[in-house]
């Protein structure tokens, strides 16, 4: 399968506004892609269509709400009418809610996952026939370490993340039995420094924070924009999401302890008021947090190894051979030091 170079390509992003959504419609443009911002936040959807702009890129913005079929519909419509076709399909719009599953309301477990889970269905049935006229493209999905796990207080959410990972896989093989050049990517970054944590709805008593540490956007915009270009299923963001993974396969009962005590206590930050409240952005959007940076600046980490191997496929491999090569090598020496002294 061979993609399309990001200059030549109609990028939808989803859930533009803010956050890892921003930052990667910023890149794309910046390539020299077509970019459909899409959001429900009109004014933020504005100001970044103004700095693409200013910046000498092409981009159009359509305000629309993830869970509404027709207005996600209208969004694919919308970017083949002004720029002739599509491309790639970039799914950023997220909203999460921090309660005990005690404290969530059957409307907010209900948005939570029509949000996160119902609307990457709505963006892709809205995607894939214009993907499919165009003979290749891509269908990317922004998911969460908690689609491998997940974490208290956050069951809706987590529900969402597990529920979409599925709903990948079963597209992915489907359209590979198809024929399809269509690549289906699933990105998994650990915390990221997003204005997330300022607009979720909290009933904790605190404002919500990631499990540390937490990663700058652009080191998830740089998987958004290799999985744009190279079809892979998935690429993991973060060291503490890629341990994750490994250490569920190996030891879930040891994981499941680890993360009962850290989600407790690790997602908690600043205590609110006596009387404040953190409503989110469950079903309206919150203006002012129209930028890419969340308040954990000065702790994220710009860099992330686990991201940079996977969109290096080859210097992986020569790394991965080394170390086998350099264990073989130490296991030849010292059997062949036994040998000798034995014939000694």
């Amino acid at each position: 399968m061979e993609l399309k170079p990001v200059e030549r390509q109609v990028v939808v992003v989803m859930g533009a506004s803010s956050g890892i959504g921003r930052e990667t419609a910023l890149r794309l443009a910046n390539k020299g892609a077509k970019v459909v911002a899409a959001a429900r936040e009109r004014k933020g959807l504005q100001s970044l269509v103004e700095q693409i702009q200013r910046a000498g890129g092409s981009a159009i913005a359509v305000p629309a709400d993830t869970a509404e079929f027709a207005q996600v519909k209208a969004v694919a419509e919308r970017a083949v009418r002004e720029y002739g076709h599509l491309d790639t399909w970039v799914q950023a719009a997220a909203v999460s809610l921090y309660a005990s599953f005690e404290q969530t309301t059957p409307e907010e477990f209900k948005r939570v996952v029509d949000v996160n889970l119902i609307g990457a269905a709505y963006a892709a049935m809205a995607a894939l026939p214009y993907l499919k006229d165009e003979g290749r493209g891509a269908f990317i999905y922004i998911s969460s370490a908690e689609a491998t796990r997940a974490l208290p207080l956050q069951s809706a959410y987590s529900a969402s993340k597990h529920g979409a990972a599925s709903l990948l896989e079963a597209l992915r093989m489907e359209l590979q039995k198809e024929g399809y050049w269509i690549s289906v990517t699933s990105i998994v970054p650990a915390s990221v420094n997003t204005p997330l944590f300022d607009v979720a709805r909290s009933k904790m008593g605190a404002k919500p924070q990631g499990v540390r540490p937490y990663y700058q956007p652009r080191v998830v915009a740089d998987a958004i924009l290799y999985a744009a270009q190279h079809p892979v299923s998935e690429i993991v963001c973060g060291l503490p999401a890629k341990a994750m993974q490994w250490v569920n396969r190996l030891a879930p009962g040891l994981l499941g302890l680890a993360l009962r005590e850290v989600g407790f206590t690790g997602q908690r930050g600043e205590e609110l008021a006596e009387g404040e409240e953190m409503p989110g952005n469950l079903f309206e959007p919150v203006p002012g947090y129209d930028r890419v940076d969340g308040r954990f600046g000065e702790r994220a980490l710009p860099f992330s190894v686990t991201g940079w191997l996977e969109t290096h496929p080859l210097t992986r491999t020569l790394l991965i051979l080394g170390l086998v090569g350099s264990v073989l090598l130490r296991i030849g020496m010292r059997v062949r030091r036994v040998s000798l002294a034995k014939d000694g």
